[in-house]
């Protein structure tokens, strides 16, 4: 079993019901961010531009990467399909933000995004390494599977 299998192991034994609530919870404020980033297109590519010393292509690659990463993967964290998955597309975006975005040195002002994107990156990885647990739709369709095949 290699570490990837065990890690997956570990995480399905050791997953309290309460942690879904803060996965949900996670995943509709991703979704949530990813719809203002997409009102706010306009904004959010001169603010990249001003930070980011990429052409303006990759920089419009880049937004719509953030954006599709956010309301796609929102929905797959709110949702509990392909947890691990919507966690490794979304760190690359929380990381940037960290990184280039936040890092103008206002970390202590009240309520600092860079505050907000570290808290929402850790979680991230916790679900990374946790899974989905047992108010998932993969956890719904597993039980549901194992039904179909006992009856057989």
């Amino acid at each position: 079993m290699n570490i990837l299998q065990r890690m997956e192991l570990w995480g399905d034994r050791h997953h309290p019901k309460w942690l879904d609530i803060i996965r949900i919870a996670l995943g509709i404020f991703l979704f949530i961010k990813g719809i203002e980033f997409y009102n706010n297109l306009g904004s959010m590519m001169s603010m990249m531009e001003n930070q980011v010393p990429f052409g303006s292509l990759v920089l419009i690659f880049m937004a719509h990467y953030v954006i599709f990463a956010h309301i796609v993967g929102g929905l797959f964290l709110a949702f509990g399909i392909f947890t691990r998955v919507a966690c490794i597309a979304q760190i690359p975006v929380l990381l940037g933000a960290i990184i280039f975005i936040n890092s103008k040195g206002e970390m202590f002002r009240p309520f600092s995004e860079l505050i907000l994107s570290v808290l929402v990156l850790l979680l991230l990885i916790f679900f990374l390494v946790v899974g989905n647990g047992p108010w998932s739709a993969e956890h719904y369709f597993d039980e549901k599977k194992a039904e179909s095949q006992g009856t057989v």
